[in-house]
């Protein structure tokens, strides 16, 4: 391996065992903070969220092409790919961030349509990452694993154990798949998704304080979806390499 290859693989040993950890106390009250918060809010609100981030994933992974950035030369080393990956990261995180601070002091009507908006883009982001580091983004199994790349950034830890574990072992996952998205399991993906978000986010339906929380909140949740998306292409990638030595 190369000197850049070689740091990257430390740094993914580093977040796979940060992956693979068991929940902590902290998590745990966190989960129960988040169950009370959840019961204040109206179950309609509950359910237009939920419907939501549904159909937009459905739409944008599974629906008509998505238009991602053009791919790099075949034989592209991982600096060169990940030099034009952080530089997408960054783009979409000051996008996100300017798009927090619009919908954040528009009061909850404009809050609640931060939602959708950055959850497109994100997935975005993903497509153009997958791209980057050379993966077909219209085969369908590509655009599963994005899917469960987007659950394992936005997941309590034990599910993020669970997603890990597929991931870490894609090749053998993949080939049982069904052809039939509707399959998958959505309900868990949409509670997981807005449970993780809702104590980032909540606070920016609150006026005077959500133009500077929806700007920082989108910017950490977009860094934090761009270091996964990383790691698990580089997991895919060193996997790959016959007698890689730790």
């Amino acid at each position: 391996m190369t000197p850049y290859e070689e740091q990257a693989h430390i740094q993914l040993q580093f977040w796979q065992y940060r992956m693979q950890k068991t929940p902590s106390l902290t998590g745990r009250l966190t989960a129960r903070l988040q169950e009370r918060m959840n019961k204040l809010i109206p179950e309609k609100v509950h359910r237009v969220i939920t419907l939501t981030i549904e159909k937009m994933v459905k739409a944008v992974l599974f629906g008509a092409k998505y238009t991602s950035t053009k791919p790099l030369p075949r034989d592209a080393s991982l600096q060169m790919r990940e030099m034009h990956i952080k530089q997408q990261i960054e783009f979409y995180q000051k996008t996100a961030t300017v798009e927090g601070a619009v919908t954040g002091a528009g009061g909850i009507l404009l809050g609640l349509a931060d939602f959708p908006v950055l959850l497109g883009i994100k997935i975005k982001l993903l497509f153009d990452i997958a791209a980057l580091y050379g993966y077909n983004v219209k085969d369908y199994q590509e655009r599963m694993y994005i899917l469960y790349v987007f659950q394992l950034a936005f997941s309590s830890q034990q599910r993020r154990n669970e997603v890990y574990a597929i991931l870490a072992d894609w090749d053998a996952y993949y080939r049982s798949l069904p052809n039939d998205v509707d399959t998958f399991n959505w309900l868990t993906f949409q509670q997981e998704y807005r449970d993780y978000i809702d104590l980032a986010k909540m606070a920016q339906l609150v006026p005077f304080i959500g133009a500077a929380v929806g700007a920082i909140a989108n910017y950490k949740l977009v860094a934090l979806l761009g270091e996964t998306a990383m790691n698990c292409y580089r997991m895919r990638r060193f996997t790959a390499l016959p007698a890689l030595e730790a």
